[in-house]
């Protein structure tokens, strides 16, 4: 078995996005701009109604995916695909924009206030400007394997075991696991070679790697190659999600929320902004 070492550690950076959201973004940042085919990493998690309540109001995406995972309370959507509904604790919510939807995501303000996490997953080339699509995962509907040792694995893409989530279609092959290991605990999953791949702790500390690094919440560690990735636990728990995919190897051309692979692809999607045709009918 060949190890993935630790590559790099990054702290999340504490940004303003939206109407006023305050997050946590670990992938996207100056640390760390993209982790192909990964564009954006961002954990949004607060009991104050004033660090979410303005949410984020309507607008454009082309180009990517945006997957958004909720742990805790309530996201509403709506887009101009005519799709509206909610997201709740569990559920996940995997957005094709292809080429260009408007939408907005409202949290709603609850008691138990809001957690969750957007990932950005960048479309190869040829699919950039495919038909925008959703595909809405109760949480019913995604496999949660327990172990004997109290380990607690939801598969939300890829394999684990006999158990596949339910995310289907997806360009780079992705492999997304939410996964809780208590106290004295060893969690070992393979990954395909040449994916890459990271882990986002969000609660607890655990042992990270063959060399047994100590990291805690909240912190992303990126892996290097290798065929599997080795996780201990000692006095306490930890929970974290386990994200990889293919790389695309393409050129990144990002403006705000378009991805493209020219900039003279972003200048088109700014001019149909401007013309008031992006996005219309003839795009669902």
């Amino acid at each position: 078995m060949l190890w993935r070492r630790i590559e790099r550690v990054v702290d999340p950076e504490v940004v303003i996005e939206g109407a006023g959201v305050r997050l946590r973004r670990s992938i996207g940042t100056r640390s760390l701009d993209q982790l192909d085919p990964f564009l954006l990493l961002d954990h949004f998690v607060s009991t104050d109604p004033q660090d979410y309540r303005a949410g984020f109001p309507w607008h454009p995406h082309r180009g990517m995916e945006t997957v958004t995972y909720v742990l805790s309370g309530v996201i509403r959507h709506r887009d101009t695909l005519g799709n509206s509904g909610s997201i709740g604790a569990g559920e996940v919510q995997w957005m094709t924009a292809g080429r260009g939807i408007l939408h907005e995501e409202m949290p709603e303000v609850r008691p138990e206030g809001i957690d969750g996490f957007q990932l950005w997953v960048n479309l190869p080339a040829r699919l950039k400007m495919t038909a925008p699509r959703y595909q809405n995962i109760p949480a019913r509907d995604i496999p949660e394997l327990r172990r004997d040792d109290g380990t607690c694995i939801r598969v939300i893409a890829g394999t684990v075991e006999e158990a596949r989530g339910p995310i289907s279609g997806i360009a780079v092959d992705p492999l997304y696991l939410d996964i809780f290991l208590p106290p004295q605990a060893v969690f070992i999953h393979p990954i395909t070679p040449g994916h890459n791949a990271f882990s986002y702790i969000y609660d607890g500390q655990a042992l990270w790697g063959g060399e047994g690094a100590s990291f805690s919440s909240p912190r992303l560690i990126v892996w290097g190659d290798g065929e599997a990735i080795m996780v201990r636990t000692e006095e306490g728990p930890v929970r974290f999600l386990l994200v990889a995919g293919r790389p695309l190897n393409e050129p990144v051309v990002r403006y705000g929320p378009f991805v493209m692979s020219t900039w003279e692809e972003i200048e088109e999607t700014l001019r149909e902004l401007r013309e008031g045709t992006f996005a219309g009918k003839d795009s669902g």
